[in-house]
């Protein structure tokens, strides 16, 4: 410890019992002055005492209740305390000090073998206070937390709300789109309903145009009954007698016109370009009676293709009907009009020779390509003649291989010993052996070879300018003719 001046000395040891007293409230204190020579005889240090003759213990040893022990001079009127205690006994050589227990703690007093007085002071054990600011932190704190997680839930609680109304959104958007969709269809209906009503009413003009003509065409086939009737009796009653019935008929004055060089003896439709001048413009199946036969023939009319007017003698589309056939049913005819068919060579020879006759060939391939072939002029002969072709007059969407190489040339089947009818399976007319052989065997898909184990050669439905190969099949074919003059309809 460093030694102080007595006058600091004092002012400590004052200060030390005025913070007592501070705290116990009552007690009051007596300092005797030691002699300055005795602080020099001490060499300016003492043990365990202050300058005031105070000990100070070390502040490590100081326990939880605080003792402050004070060094008196025996002649302190002992007195002079206020609340000394009663039953202290006094030193020999001093005067006595009380100690008595005081509000704020307790006190005592002792005179040592030097002849100093200690005076213990022992202070009360401070209570812990509560310090309210820090616990109010900690409630604030608290009921801010309980707070955020309340906010947390409400928070998880509106996101799976919002969720909610979105997916209900969703679902509201796609009850209007399937509403939407309901109208839609709901006015293609309408859309359609009225289309068909066009439709049917077209039907019902065809239909009583029909009438008319099967009307015109009965009454005339009951006139011919009667003529011939008439006829036979005059055969019978003068045998060396043929008479020619020719009689011409108003109503034929545009057909007479379409063909001037033919002179009409029926009131027929003679192909389907007469029935559609005489207001049939629907495809279908129709019956028609060349001019130059005594026969009816049911025909397909193709009435849209161009135009329309075209009567069909060829069809190929999926293979069901077998074209390996022989001369008298390439002669006569067969398949199905609505289907596949071949309409014969008598009935092709009776059309393409009433008239100058055009012929329209419409290839299809099996990747949906679509390409024609026009000639202006086509016709075959009798069957003395074998049916020889004769076409001319090229143009159209693909390269040409049938005119120019089939031109003029019999038409021949697999039984009248023709070498390439045999090898190719089918009626055409072939020369060494063909370009194009549209009655050729169907093979789905187009591909096929020549290494089959019964093949001799190329044998499909064949155009060869299409793939230049003779071993593509086509998928689909038509051949049609009409009056070179046909002129449509102007649209109303």
């Amino acid at each position: 410890m460093v030694r102080m001046r007595p006058p600091l000395l004092l002012t400590a040891a004052l200060l030390a019992l005025w913070t007592v007293a501070l705290v116990t409230g009552d007690y009051t204190y007596t300092d005797t002055h030691q002699d300055r020579a005795d602080d020099s005889n001490t060499g300016g240090h003492r043990d365990t005492q202050s300058d005031s003759g105070i000990d100070v213990p070390p502040k490590e040893f100081l326990p939880e209740t605080q003792t402050d022990t004070y060094d008196q001079h025996p002649d302190t009127n002992p007195d002079s305390h206020p609340n000394s205690h009663p039953d202290v006994h006094e030193h020999p050589d001093s005067h006595r000090i009380s100690s008595g227990l005081m509000q704020c703690g307790e006190y005592s007093n002792e005179v040592l073998p030097n002849g100093q007085c200690r005076v213990t002071a022992t202070l009360p054990q401070l209570q812990r206070q509560h310090c309210p600011d820090m616990f109010r932190c900690t409630d604030e704190v608290s009921y801010w937390l309980q707070e955020n997680q309340e906010r947390k839930q409400q928070l998880q609680d509106l996101q799976e709300t919002i969720s909610q109304l979105q997916e209900e959104l969703r679902s509201h958007r796609h009850r209007i789109k399937v509403l939407e969709l309901q109208g839609e269809e709901r006015n293609n209906v309408n859309e359609s309903l009225e289309e068909r009503f066009r439709v049917l009413e077209l039907q019902y003009a065809e239909a009583d145009s029909l009438l008319h003509t099967h009307s015109s065409i009965l009454f005339d086939l009951q006139t011919q009954v009667r003529n011939l009737t008439m006829t036979v009796e005059r055969v019978k009653r003068n045998p060396g007698c043929m008479i020619n019935i020719v009689r011409t008929s108003p109503l034929l004055s545009a057909q007479e016109a379409l063909h001037p060089e033919v002179q009409h003896v029926r009131n027929c439709p003679i192909d389907c370009a007469s029935l559609y001048y005489n207001g049939v413009y629907r495809s279908g199946v129709y019956t028609v009676v060349p001019s130059l036969s005594s026969h009816p023939v049911e025909v397909y009319c193709d009435m849209d293709t161009e135009g329309g007017g075209w009567t069909v003698f060829q069809r190929r589309q999926d293979g069901k009907v077998n074209f390996n056939r022989g001369w008298q049913d390439y002669k006569e005819g067969f398949g199905e009009l609505r289907s596949e068919y071949w309409l014969g060579n008598e009935h092709i020879h009776h059309l393409s020779t009433q008239g100058d006759y055009s012929l329209r060939i419409d290839l299809e391939d099996w990747t949906h390509h679509h390409k024609h072939a026009f000639y202006q002029s086509f016709s075959i002969e009798d069957e003395e003649n074998h049916y020889r072709l004769h076409v001319s007059g090229y143009s159209g969407t693909v390269e040409d291989s049938f005119s120019w190489y089939h031109d003029k040339q019999d038409f021949s089947t697999p039984d009248t010993g023709d070498i390439c009818a045999e090898i190719s399976h089918a009626g055409w007319w072939y020369h060494q052996c063909f370009y194009a052989n549209l009655n050729g065997v169907y093979y789905k898909g187009g591909r096929y070879s020549s290494k089959a184990k019964t093949l001799l050669g190329p044998d499909g439905v064949v155009w060869y300018s299409w793939k230049d190969s003779d071993y593509y099949s086509l998928r689909k074919t038509s051949m049609m003719i009409r009056p070179r003059t046909f002129r449509p309809r102007l649209s109303p």
